[in-house]
C-alpha cells in the first residue's frame, strides 16, 4: 500500500470517501461495519483502522448482508447474546427464565427481541463490533424459529432468517445432523462413566410433562417417540458430609424431544438440580426442602454445530459460557460448601 502524499495512515472511512465522494461520512461508516469493504481482497469493518492509500485494491462489495461475527458476544439484551448473524440465521446465547420463541399472547422472547434489534427498535446494552449500531443492511431480517431451550435452560440456539434456510435447519435437525451438547449437573452418581440413553416417551395429556413409557409394537407408536442422549460424567463432588453426589454430565442429544434430558435423568435415577417438574425435592407441592438450593433446573446448552443452510459443506460451531448461577453452583460444589 501507498502512504498519502504527507506521508501519515489515514483510517479506512477517509480512502472510502477519497473514492465516493458524494457519500455522506455516516454512511461509509456504516457499509464499513456492514462488511461492504475489502481491502486486498479481505474485508475489514474497523472504519478507524489506520493504512497508507491502498489505491485499487480498495472495493465496495454489492449490497448483501454478510455475516456478522461479533468475535465473541453481542450483549444486545440483558438475557440475549449475539453469536452470529447473517442473511440465513442468528446464533442466539440466551439467558435462563426467557422462553425461546413466542407460544402466543405476546410474550417476551429470545427470537422477539432478535427481532426488535434487527428493526431497530432496541438498543444494544453493550458495545457492539466495531460499533454500537446494527448495520443497515441486517434491518430487513426477520428471525423465524427452528428449534428452542426451555425457558430455565441457558445457552445457545439458532434462528433462521428466511423460509428457505429455516427448511435446510430443521432438515439437519430431523436427520439428527446438527450436534447439541449440554452441561448438567445431577443428584447422584453415573453407573458408568459414559454411555447412551435410550427410551421411549410421550407427552402427558395436557403436554407439560414427557414420560417414559415402553416401547411400541412395531416402532413408534400414536404418541410414543424415541429418545436419544449421549452422557460423559465430567466431574463428581460430594455433598451433604460425604453422604451424597453431585454429578457434571456433558451430554449430546441425539434426538431433539421436549424436555428430553430433564425427563430421562430423572428416569436413570440422576434428577437435575433444580428441576421443578422432574426432581421429587424441587417440586413446588412436594413438601420437601431441597438441601441444594437452585432456583431453576441446571441446564446449560453449552455447544451447537450446524451445516450453514446457504454453504453446503460449512460446518460451524459456536460455544456459549455457563452463566453465572451455574458458575456460583459449581464453585459451591467445588468449595464443598453443601
Amino acid at each position: 500500500m501507498k502512504e498519502s502524499l504527507d506521508g501519515e495512515k489515514r483510517p479506512l472511512w477517509h480512502w472510502l470517501l477519497a473514492r465516493h465522494s458524494q457519500t455522506p461520512k455516516t454512511r461509509a461508516k456504516q457499509w464499513i461495519l456492514a462488511g461492504r469493504v475489502s481491502v486486498d481482497g479481505k474485508v475489514l469493518r474497523r472504519a478507524q483502522e489506520l493504512m497508507g492509500d491502498p489505491g485499487e485494491s480498495l472495493q465496495l462489495l454489492e449490497r448483501r448482508a454478510t455475516s456478522l461475527e461479533p468475535g465473541g458476544e453481542w450483549r444486545i439484551h440483558p438475557r440475549v447474546g449475539l453469536l452470529f448473524l447473517d442473511g440465513a440465521m442468528a446464533i442466539v446465547n440466551k439467558g435462563p427464565g426467557l422462553i425461546s420463541v413466542p407460544a402466543g399472547g405476546g410474550e417476551l422472547s429470545a427470537l422477539s427481541i432478535v427481532a426488535d434489534f434487527l428493526a431497530g427498535k432496541l438498543k444494544a446494552v453493550a458495545r457492539g463490533p466495531g460499533g454500537r449500531t446494527l448495520p443497515p443492511a441486517y434491518r430487513n431480517l426477520q428471525p423465524l424459529p427452528v428449534h428452542r431451550l426451555d425457558q430455565y435452560t441457558s445457552g445457545v440456539f439458532c434462528l433462521a432468517m428466511n423460509a428457505a434456510a429455516r427448511g435446510r435447519l430443521i432438515d439437519q435437525l430431523n436427520a439428527r445432523a446438527m450436534k447439541r451438547e449440554y452441561v448438567a449437573f445431577v443428584e447422584g452418581r453415573a453407573a458408568t462413566p459414559s454411555g447412551t440413553w435410550r427410551h421411549w416417551t410421550a407427552l402427558n395429556e395436557d403436554e407439560t410433562r414427557q414420560q417414559i413409557v415402553a416401547a411400541p409394537k412395531g416402532g413408534e407408536g400414536r404418541g410414543e417417540v424415541e429418545a436419544v442422549t449421549h452422557f460423559e460424567v465430567v466431574a463428581e463432588y460430594s455433598v451433604f458430609g460425604g453422604k451424597g453426589r453431585v454429578t457434571k454430565l456433558r451430554l449430546r442429544l441425539e434426538t431433539g424431544r421436549k424436555h428430553q434430558i430433564r425427563a430421562q435423568a430423572a428416569h436413570v435415577g440422576l434428577p437435575l438440580i433444580g428441576d421443578r417438574a422432574y426432581h421429587p425435592k424441587y417440586a413446588p407441592a412436594a413438601g420437601v426442602r431441597a438441601e441444594i438450593p437452585f432456583s431453576r433446573q441446571a441446564l446449560h446448552a453449552a455447544t451447537l454445530t450446524l451445516e450453514h443452510p446457504q454453504r453446503p459443506g460449512q460446518w460451524m460451531t459456536w460455544r456459549a459460557e455457563m452463566p453465572k448461577d451455574l458458575r456460583e453452583l459449581e464453585e459451591n460444589l467445588r468449595e464443598g460448601r453443601y
